[in-house]
């Protein structure tokens, strides 16, 4: 009779809600300024976090699709973010196409066995903000919903986004979706500006109180030649003027980035000693943005 009641109660109990379960954390890499090096650097650290263990997603939120390129990812042969996010949108049904986040999402695996999962991103994304002008839902929390609704954050340890050099509606919609941004950047003054200019969106979302500011991960100089007097004087008055964020070490090995991503492999890829002090670095970047979510 024990038994015929806990098998009773083992069928009526409710299964466990997917707020319970652990729930993954969500990175950015920003910057409004182009040719900072974003792209290769969100490449590069989702490698470091799937080498730490974790479970990790890539999601192309930039019309160049440049991030899924990286992955040998064509989006031009394929459904992308662009339709996922267009048919999560009950106003939109019209518009919807017939693709399932399951036929979108790549399964892409590193040389040394390390599984990265990406969702790439496509042209017709250069057209979102005028597709979702008229409807009535906020527009800012598209991605949040779209990402709550299909429970990615129970999927994954960690979600690695790609943002456009831009400062619309793409970019609000991924601030409002994260709990942390990483900032890539050249030390030169259009990058700084760059900086300030996504600064200042960050505030306009503080003050619009719609959704928590996601965390400042630090700030990462990039393409960086300490041989010239210029760029060290312009990185320590730009690491003066960022307060209180964490600036990690700059990286300066330019000719690995470049054999690396003409190969479309991460420096993890490669076993020569050139290859080691940046694949150090990255590593350390991926242990702090883990200390600093709590993940």
């Amino acid at each position: 009779m024990k038994a015929l009641w806990k098998m009773v109660n083992d069928l009526t109990q409710a299964p466990e809600s997917s707020e319970s379960a652990p729930q993954g954390k969500i990175l950015a890499l920003m910057n409004q300024k182009g040719g900072v090096g974003k792209t290769t650097m969100a490449f590069n650290m989702a490698h470091a976090l799937a080498r730490t263990g974790k479970r990790v997603l890539c999601l192309d939120m930039d019309p160049q699709f440049n991030f899924s390129s990286l992955f040998g990812v064509n989006p031009t042969e394929r459904p992308h973010i662009h339709h996922l996010l267009i048919n999560s949108i009950k106003e939109l049904k019209p518009l919807h196409t017939a693709c399932l986040l399951d036929e979108v999402i790549v399964r892409t695996k590193t040389a040394d066995g390390f599984s990265i999962d990406v969702i790439p991103a496509g042209q017709e994304l250069s057209g979102f903000e005028l597709t979702v002008a008229g409807i009535n839902s906020p527009r800012q929390l598209i991605l949040k919903k779209f990402i709550e609704k299909n429970n990615l954050r129970s999927m994954y340890d960690f979600i690695v986004i790609d943002g456009p050099p831009t400062l619309g509606l793409l970019v609000v919609n991924i601030l409002c979706a994260v709990d942390g941004v990483l900032y890539p950047f050249v030390p030169d003054s259009f990058s700084q500006q760059g900086l300030k200019n996504i600064q200042q969106v960050l505030e306009d979302i503080r003050e619009m109180e719609i959704c928590p500011v996601p965390v400042n991960l630090g700030y990462i100089p990039n393409l960086f030649d300490s041989r010239r007097k210029q760029v060290r004087e312009d990185l320590d008055k730009i690491g003066a003027e960022l307060g209180s964020g964490r600036v990690f070490n700059p990286f300066t090995n330019r000719v690995q980035f470049t054999k690396s991503q003409a190969a479309r492999k991460s420096v993890f890829d490669f076993e020569t000693k050139d290859f080691k002090e940046i694949q150090d670095q990255f590593m350390t970047m991926a242990q702090t943005v883990q200390q600093e979510l709590n993940q």
